[in-house]
C-alpha cells in the first residue's frame, strides 16, 4: 500500500509539471487528497 501512495504521489507531481514550490505543494496536496479518498474507498469495502 505504502509503494502505491508512494507512486501515486510521484505521478501527481511529475504530470502536474508544476514550475515553482509553492505550485508543487498544490500539486502534493491534491494527490495527498486522491491517496486519501483511495484509502478511504478501500477501507469502507473491506
Amino acid at each position: 500500500m505504502s509503494k502505491l501512495i508512494a507512486a501515486v504521489a510521484l505521478a501527481a507531481v511529475v504530470l502536474a509539471g508544476c514550475n515553482t514550490v509553492k505550485g508543487m505543494g498544490k500539486d502534493l496536496e491534491r494527490g495527498g487528497e486522491k491517496v486519501q479518498g483511495a484509502a478511504a474507498e478501500t477501507q469502507q469495502k473491506m
